[in-house]
């Protein structure tokens, strides 16, 4: 199978049965969901989600959470992996919002990289969920998931390597949404160990179900 061909099969499908894919973590608003994302590292969304409403609810914006010291924030952390560091980031991530972007979120990935706690992938997932510009945020999931599939060749072996040959063959419109459709279903379906292939939509499509049930990819 030719790699568009396998790109628009999985495109198709995706669109059919996932059309509104979003991000699971909950935010009102893009300040929270920079919180939320920088928290979320090597951490699951459902304990970022019962995490972030106590933070919300006494630092509702970078102006109040800028003013935070380590003793008064770090409680309401401490059930997230590496509640230290993520501590500190947010609180330098709020000082520095207030600093030098009046205290709100900037939308390009140069000036978000500048925000402690803040690298590439935390970049792209804020400017491709709020603003819907088209930048890939290669997680675990993704990272798995389209290597296994097919998108991408196993030598793309770093998460820029992947997001460059994402890119290259999604349509600008719809890599916002491809995030998520790659993020979920490495998530629910194509699990690290065991993927569910009996209940894959995409079967046809992959590379590692041809391999593991020995027949010619079309």
């Amino acid at each position: 199978m030719k790699k568009q061909a396998r790109y628009q099969g999985v495109i198709d499908y995706f669109l059919a049965n996932v059309p509104e894919a979003e991000t699971e973590l909950t935010y009102e608003n893009p300040f929270q969901l920079l919180v939320a994302v920088i928290l979320s590292a090597q951490c699951t969304d459902k304990r970022v989600n019962l995490t972030t409403p106590g933070i919300f609810k006494k630092y509702p914006n970078p102006a109040t959470m800028s003013k935070a010291s380590f003793d008064d924030l770090f409680p309401l952390v401490r059930s997230i992996s590496y509640p230290n560091n993520k501590t500190k980031h947010l609180i330098g991530m709020s000082q520095l919002l207030m600093t030098s972007f009046n205290g709100a979120v900037p939308m390009t990935i140069e000036d978000l990289v500048k925000l402690p706690g803040v690298g590439r992938k935390t970049a792209n997932v804020i400017t491709s969920v709020i603003d819907q510009q088209p930048n890939m945020a290669v997680d675990t999931h993704v990272f798995r998931v389209s290597r296994r599939i097919g998108l991408v060749p196993m030598t793309a072996n770093t998460p820029l390597a992947v997001e460059k040959g994402l890119i290259k063959h999604i349509p600008s419109e719809l890599v916002h949404k491809a995030h998520h459709w790659l993020i979920l279903h490495g998530r629910y379906t194509c699990l690290a160990r065991s993927p569910k292939c009996a209940s894959c939509g995409i079967t046809e499509f992959c590379k590692f179900y041809a391999a593991t049930n020995k027949i010619q990819s079309l």
